[in-house]
C-alpha cells in the first residue's frame, strides 16, 4: 500500500461524512485533501485512545517532530509516517504551511488540558484550531481567488465543528467532556451533572436549541461570506456544509436526543447531497 493509499484508507475507515465531498475531485487534488485530513485522523486519535495523558502529550510532541520534517531539503532526514510522507508531496504542489499542521496540534492538546470550556470565546479558539485552520488549508488545495474565500472557510470550519459537539454531547460526556460553555450551561439551568448522567430536562432542549441557531449562523456567515467567483473551486465546502446541516436538522427535528445516541446521516443520502450541491454550483 502506497502512502496515498493508506491516507484514502484512512478517511473511509473514520466514517467522516467529508468523504462524500472529496469524491468529484481531480486525483491531484483529491490525494491532497485525504492526506489533510489523514493528518487530522491521526493527531485526533492520539488524544482519543491513549489514556495516559503523559503518553498523549509525547506522542503529539512526535507529530510536531513530523511535522517539522515537512520542511527539510533532500538529504536532510525526512518524515517517516505515510500520513506525513504524502503530505510532503502534496506540498509541493499547494501552499500549505507547516504552522498550520503545528496549530491542528495546539487544538488537538487542549484536549488534554480542559474538560470545560467556561464560555464562547475559549471554545471558538479550540474550534478555531481544530476546524477553522483545516478549512484553511482546505481551501488552498480547492482553490480561491479572492482572498475573502480564506474567511468563508473559517467561519465553515466554525459550523461543522459547532455540529459535531451538538451531535457528540453524550458520546464526549462519556469520555468525562463536555464543550458546551460553562457560561451557557449556568444561564440555561442546566447543570454540568445532568449532561454527565444523559438527564433529558427542558433545561437542556433549550439550551441544545440555542446551540443549533449559533450554528446555523455560522453557517449563514460562511455562505453571506463566499465571493460568487470561487463557489465552483469551492464546492467540496459548500457539499461538507450541506450535509453537516442537513445533519443539523435532523438532530434539530429529532428533538436533540443526542445524550443517548447518535444522528447520523445514511451513507445514500449524504451521496445524494453530494451530487445535488456538486451540480448546484
Amino acid at each position: 500500500m502506497n502512502t496515498h493509499d493508506y491516507c484514502q484508507q484512512k478517511v473511509v475507515e473514520s466514517g467522516t461524512s467529508f468523504y462524500y465531498a472529496f469524491l468529484f475531485l481531480p486525483q491531484e487534488k483529491r490525494q491532497a485533501i485525504h492526506a489533510l485530513y489523514a493528518f487530522c485522523r491521526e493527531v485526533d486519535d492520539v488524544v482519543d485512545e491513549c489514556e495516559d495523558p503523559a503518553i498523549a502529550v509525547a506522542k503529539l510532541s512526535w507529530w510536531r517532530q513530523e511535522v517539522a520534517l515537512l520542511e527539510t531539503e533532500p538529504g536532510q532526514p525526512q518524515p517517516t509516517h505515510p500520513v506525513m510522507i504524502a503530505l510532503k508531496e502534496v506540498r509541493q504542489h499547494f501552499n500549505l504551511p507547516v504552522e498550520y499542521f503545528n496549530e491542528i496540534i495546539d487544538g488537538m492538546a487542549m484536549d488534554l488540558e480542559y474538560s470545560r470550556y467556561p464560555d464562547f470565546k475559549s471554545l471558538s479558539l479550540y474550534c478555531y484550531r481544530v476546524a477553522g485552520v483545516v478549512g484553511l488549508l482546505s481551501a488552498e488545495i480547492f482553490g480561491y481567488s479572492d482572498r475573502k474565500t480564506l474567511r468563508y472557510a473559517t467561519e465553515l470550519g466554525t459550523a461543522l465543528q459547532l455540529t459535531n459537539i451538538i451531535r457528540d454531547v453524550g458520546e464526549d460526556a462519556r469520555r468525562g467532556r463536555i464543550y458546551l460553555p460553562v457560561d451557557e450551561l449556568q444561564r440555561f439551568n442546566v447543570p454540568a451533572a445532568d449532561i454527565m448522567n444523559a438527564r433529558e430536562t427542558p433545561e437542556f432542549l433549550a439550551l441544545m436549541s440555542f446551540q443549533a441557531e449559533r450554528a446555523q449562523s455560522y453557517y449563514d456567515k460562511a455562505l453571506e461570506t463566499l465571493p460568487a467567483a470561487d463557489r465552483s473551486s469551492q464546492r467540496p465546502g459548500l457539499i461538507m456544509a450541506a450535509v453537516y446541516r442537513t445533519l443539523l436538522e435532523e438532530i434539530t427535528q429529532d428533538g436533540f436526543q443526542v445524550l443517548k445516541q447518535k444522528t447520523a446521516l445514511p451513507p445514500l443520502r449524504k451521496l445524494w447531497i453530494a451530487l445535488k450541491t456538486w451540480f448546484k454550483y
